[in-house]
């Protein structure tokens, strides 16, 4: 199984540059896309299904903003759309797909760059989150591949310019300390595992200065798997040269 996360930063926007010419050369098995700013329009996946993807929607109820959305070419044994808290899935925040002996949980993570009212919503739904996870894990089992924008950076060795941005929402010690904990839960950092120590990858460049271009960028997208996984992790990385956005896709293939 391949699966790729990428955060379009706008369906809509990301069909308009060639999503979908990418996607017919990529050919992920599961698609997970965040930020799909799809509101209450319909989204036309007319384009994915040719391609032979059947969509699962979580949109935001705030047009223009947040929502998740999987696109899957395996058919999955249950859909659960949120997580059971409003003020979460009012934001389209999570969408679960269970599948034979794998779950791909899709999230998109508050950002908390917009002030600190925000932020502090970010850090409530973090510790929100974890406990959810345990829960999903505990009680139904599952194997979680956890994949999506996390608006965090795990270590310093994850953004360019750390130590300017060491209280930035990211990659405040809270969220850093909280990053540590939810693997110490029994989670693996895919890329990590796949590429121990090595630096200047990124999946965000803001728009400014020519960021991307001088790859001055922060890894925020992310592929966690349940431990048990890890002897499937046949590879894990991200994709620079693909651009439909400021962030680029991220990939994780299982055995």
């Amino acid at each position: 199984m391949k699966v790729i996360s990428y955060n379009v930063n706008g369906l809509r926007s990301a069909l308009s540059k060639g999503l979908l010419d990418w996607l017919a050369v990529a050919q992920p098995d599961v698609l997970c896309l965040q930020e799909i700013k799809a509101g209450n329009a319909p989204l036309d996946v007319s384009g994915f299904e040719h391609l032979g993807y059947r969509a699962y929607l979580h949109p935001a109820r705030k047009p223009g903003y947040s929502g998740v959305a999987t696109f899957s070419r395996i058919t999955p044994k249950a859909v659960v759309e949120g997580c059971g808290q409003s003020c979460y899935d009012d934001e389209g925040r999570v969408l679960r797909l269970d599948f034979d002996d794998v779950s791909v949980l899709n999230t998109y993570m508050p950002s908390g760059t917009s002030g600190p009212e925000r932020q502090a919503f970010k850090v409530e739904w973090l510790h929100f989150f974890r406990r959810y996870v345990a829960e999903l894990k505990s009680e139904k089992g599952l194997q979680l591949l956890i994949g999506g924008d996390f608006n965090c950076c795990p270590t310093a060795i994850d953004l360019h310019n750390p130590k300017a941005n060491q209280n930035s929402p990211g990659f405040t010690p809270e969220e850093r300390q909280w990053f540590a904990d939810f693997l110490a839960d029994g989670f693996t950092d895919t890329f990590r595992h796949q590429h121990g120590e090595a630096t200047g990858h990124y999946s965000w460049w803001s728009y400014r200065a020519g960021s991307r271009q001088r790859n001055v960028g922060w890894r925020l997208d992310h592929w966690l798997a349940d431990a048990r996984l890890q002897p499937r992790l046949a590879g894990a990385g991200l994709l620079p040269d693909v651009v439909h956005s400021d962030h680029c896709p991220a990939w994780v293939e299982l055995r």
